[in-house]
């Protein structure tokens, strides 16, 4: 597991971190994929126009629906992964640890607050 030993308490993630960090986003996980079974079992057969109309939009509602939770799925995932590897807690772009605070808010971020705001201000 990852120790982040920087000295800074914004930073440090204890055992204890790790461990609710982990269970937190093993309940993320569970909850997506449950969503997921959700939005795909919520298809309904309908027949006349007004009502095709509106299964036309709840469809579409689904599909962004799943996509969203895919791609939160596939973040935790990915931060369950870099758990595993012992990178937990490593901003991606700049290699410094990201804060506890926000960790505990986004077990699942990529990055620290500072280069999260430079991508957004990006796009």
């Amino acid at each position: 597991m990852n120790h982040q030993i920087i000295g800074d308490r914004n930073t440090t993630l204890s055992n204890e971190d790790l461990d609710a960090l982990r269970e937190n986003l093993h309940e993320q996980r569970l909850f997506r994929q449950d969503q997921l079974r959700q939005i795909a079992g919520a298809a309904t057969p309908r027949t006349d126009a007004l009502l095709a109309r509106r299964a036309a939009s709840q469809f579409e509602v689904r599909l962004k629906l799943a996509a969203s939770a895919r791609m939160v799925l596939a973040d935790v995932e990915a931060a369950l992964t870099r758990m595993d590897q012992g990178r937990y807690g490593a901003c991606h772009l700049c290699r410094k640890p990201i804060a506890r605070e926000r960790l505990m808010i986004v077990p699942q971020a990529r990055y620290c607050a500072r280069c999260q705001q430079v991508r957004e201000a990006g796009r």
